[in-house]
């Protein structure tokens, strides 16, 4: 029987292994990690993330072939295929800080993979890494490897969070990356034939190392450019009374360009884009690339330009300031049918509007106080690395409250601010709320879930991303 072992049980090891224990039932796959409350919380029926779909599978393959442990170098000796999914940060220190990916848990795992291995392995990028991580991680093996072989593949995610199950059970791709060499290829096999349970052969790409590893960078980076593009011809959309549901409506008709990820919205966030652009910068700097990295911080910049530019519209709407102001925010997550929140356009709207003195109540269906109160905390990058380095900054979380309705939060306010797209969001009574709010009463759609003109006609001032402006705020600047 063929065992495979996933270190990390995270957001990309949990469900992935999940539906490769679902589809290959002949397969003994176990996920490990050092964390035992993470452990717990996959052995438990209260799972550790939230992912519609994840739940049923996990309960489906859980103590038939599925298996979640501590003991990681027991199951790693046992393996004969690892995925490495560990976490890879941006650096916060050193060479390359605020660019770089940090490379520490992966060399770790490396150097643990050939400690107690006996046997040949094959070992598998699952993380998002940079071109040529597959090189310095042969290097290590190889050198502490004791006459064992070990083959290198990469074999990039492409999940998108909230649809992560389905993207798993039916990929757009398969990809994976190994030596042109004859080990190389039989290890590229072996891996394709677990895949091959389920995903259509046309739909399993192979390639060379450096084409897979990069590929993922250059995939998200393509994804969030889509974003930045239409959120830099919002800002042009307010500007001269065109909208920008309309514009995005016509363009994505194009065949060539389709209409995924044309919505304008307050930015983008999440674990990936914003790292892996980063991350592309740095490769791009380091191969002497500047005029290449330039174009691709563009993409950062406008998506922090939009955030800011979001606030700016809040402050100015409201008199210029919104000192002493209650100002509701609906979502807290980056995206919807997630709770992840990392990386959220939430986190700096809220602590550009608490650097203005306001005060926040905060609903969001999936995340917990503790974590927005964290999250509000800490600095920058600092999410993606242990609890226990993570250091926390001082900030205004006494004037945030976080509330499990969103008429609460509401309730009282001078504004509403709406940053995830949550269905539900689209079926709140708004009446109600703008009957409980102070007046005149504002909403902020950062995600164009909203009718304005309903809005309008209840008395609201609205203002929607991209879209035609009040008369009220059509005189006031936006500008960063």
């Amino acid at each position: 029987m063929v065992k495979i072992c996933c270190i990390g049980a995270g957001y990309v090891g949990g469900p992935t292994m999940a539906v490769i224990a679902l589809k290959c039932p002949s397969i003994e796959v176990v996920v490990v990690d050092i964390s035992v409350n993470r452990i717990n919380s996959w052995n438990s029926d209260q799972l550790p993330i939230y992912e519609p779909g994840l739940d049923d599978v996990v309960k489906e393959c859980r103590g038939r072939n599925l298996f979640f442990s501590t003991d990681v170098e027991k199951h790693v000796y046992e393996a004969d295929i690892i995925f490495v999914s560990v976490n890879t940060p941006t650096k916060t220190r050193g060479l390359g800080a605020g660019k770089a990916a940090d490379l520490t848990y992966w060399e770790s795992a490396a150097w643990m993979i050939a400690d107690v291995s006996k046997s040949d392995k094959i070992v598998v990028e699952k993380s998002t890494v940079p071109v040529k991580t597959a090189e310095a991680i042969e290097k290590i093996l190889n050198h502490n490897s004791k006459g064992i072989h070990f083959s290198i593949l990469s074999n990039p995610e492409f999940l998108a969070e909230g649809t992560a199950i389905q993207d798993l059970l039916k990929p757009d791709r398969v990809l994976i990356g190994g030596r042109e060499t004859p080990e190389g290829q039989k290890a590229v096999q072996a891996l394709k034939e677990v895949y091959a349970h389920w995903v259509p052969e046309d739909r399993i790409i192979i390639s060379n190392l450096w084409s897979a590893e990069l590929a993922k960078l250059v995939a998200n980076a393509f994804l969030a450019q889509r974003i930045s593009s239409v959120n830099a011809v919002s800002a042009l959309c307010e500007a001269t009374g065109a909208d920008v549901t309309e514009v995005a409506y016509s363009v994505g008709k194009d065949s060539r360009i389709g209409p995924k990820f044309l919505n304008a919205s307050v930015g983008f966030g999440g674990s990936c884009f914003q790292k892996d652009i980063l991350n592309l910068v740095y490769i791009c700097e380091s191969n002497g690339l500047a005029e290449v990295a330039n174009y691709w911080k563009q993409v950062i910049k406008i998506n922090d330009y939009q955030k800011n530019r979001f606030v700016n519209r809040v402050v100015s709407s409201m008199f210029n300031t919104v000192s002493g102001k209650k100002i509701a925010v609906l979502g807290f997550a980056f995206k919807k049918d997630t709770g992840d929140t990392r990386e959220t356009p939430a986190i700096d709207v809220c602590k550009g509007l608490l650097g203005d003195n306001a005060t926040i109540s905060i609903y969001d269906p999936r995340v917990t106080e503790d974590q927005i109160q964290r999250d509000l905390a800490m600095n920058k990058f600092d999410w993606d690395h242990p609890i226990h380095l993570q250091s926390l900054s001082p900030t205004s979380v006494k004037k945030v409250r976080v509330t499990w309705d969103a008429y609460e939060a509401a309730n009282g306010a001078h504004g509403v601010c709406i940053l995830t797209e949550w269905d539900e969001f689209k079926q709140l009574d708004y009446q109600r709320i703008y009957d409980n709010m102070q007046k005149p009463a504002f909403i902020f759609d950062g995600r164009n879930v909203i009718d304005p003109e309903k809005l309008r006609e209840i008395g609201f001032i609205v203002y929607s991303i991209g879209r035609p402006l009040n008369p009220w705020l059509k005189n006031l600047s936006a500008a960063s």
